[in-house]
């Protein structure tokens, strides 16, 4: 039978679904990988006093902080996509000057380049010092701040459908707010229908396709905008311009592990349409549909859909 469970967290909706012998199985196994979710957010928020994440934007420009291995690792991996972004993925965006960019009904006017650049200028991925022999993570300038907003979903995502798999669980999915990661197959053994979700009506999709042991992430400027002099700006902000990026709607990444399809889906967004599609085409195993402003559909190389 299929078993499914929603809950609120990490602030996001949960959907965790499982294919079992019976209710009460599938009920325990969805509140392993529930509990899974929760130790996971209370290593990365940002809210907590008592988080690894807190302590080290608290010590950021004074000294390092040990950390575990699995955060270690986590800071490691994301450092890795912002080279290969070149830092258009970067967790240092923590940092960034939140009264410039509240994204409210009160903002009526963007500031001037100066104060949008230095509304940015702790945003440096450079400047978050790992030290592999002692575990330890420094922000080298004071008023740094991490935060693992970009992939932070995607990475819970991953771990719930490992710790699904490690009690044997066959077949399920994991969605964290559209943030998704899929293995084995439905009761029928048909492989999981996915639906991408139309930008411009959120309750919509414009297309569905078939996929199993595979991952699925979408960024876009739906949730969260600002009207200004009758254009819209997103919520996701360029870290080198300090300036919203605009031209883009919505970017979907379907990649074999959640983690990796949702740290890439904001860096496309901020690269643009022809640098994102021609940097998703390099990596092997990863595909991409953009939608832009006057809704056009722009897919990788590896992508056929209509």
């Amino acid at each position: 039978m299929l078993k499914k469970k929603v809950e609120k967290l990490m602030g996001n909706r949960f959907e965790i679904s499982v294919v079992g012998p019976d209710q009460n199985w599938c009920i325990d196994k969805i509140n392993l990988a529930i509990e899974e979710i929760k130790r996971i957010e209370r290593l990365l928020t940002t809210f907590s006093n008592d988080s690894i994440t807190f302590e080290i934007n608290e010590k950021a420009g004074i000294c390092p902080v040990k950390v575990s291995e699995e955060v270690f690792s986590l800071i490691q991996r994301c450092q890795m996509i912002s080279k290969i972004t070149q830092g258009a993925f970067d967790i240092s965006y923590g940092g960034i000057d939140k009264k410039f960019w509240n994204f409210d009904l009160e903002m009526k006017e963007l500031p001037d380049a100066e104060t949008a650049k230095k509304s940015v200028e702790l945003i440096n991925y450079e400047n978050i010092i790992l030290d592999e022999s002692q575990k330890t993570v420094f922000l080298k300038k004071k008023g740094m701040r991490i935060g693992f907003g970009g992939i932070g979903k995607g990475y819970a995502a991953e771990m719930a459908k490992r710790k699904l798999i490690e009690n044997g669980v066959k077949s399920g999915i994991v969605n964290a707010a559209g943030d998704l990661t899929t293995w084995g197959y439905q009761e029928s053994g048909q492989p999981w229908t996915i639906g991408i979700a139309d930008p411009n009506l959120r309750t919509s999709i414009f297309s569905t396709f078939k996929i199993t042991n595979t991952s699925v992430a979408t960024s876009g400027n739906y949730e969260k905008f600002v009207m200004i002099n009758n254009k819209k700006y997103s919520h996701t902000i360029d870290p080198k311009t300090g300036f919203p990026v605009r031209g883009i709607k919505s970017v979907t990444i379907i990649a074999e592990n959640a983690e990796i399809a949702d740290a890439l889906a904001t860096p496309v967004t901020v690269m643009g349409i022809e640098v994102g599609l021609d940097f998703i085409n390099q990596l092997k195993h990863i595909g991409c549909i953009i939608i832009d402003d006057n809704d056009r559909k722009y897919f990788s190389n590896n992508i056929r859909l209509t």
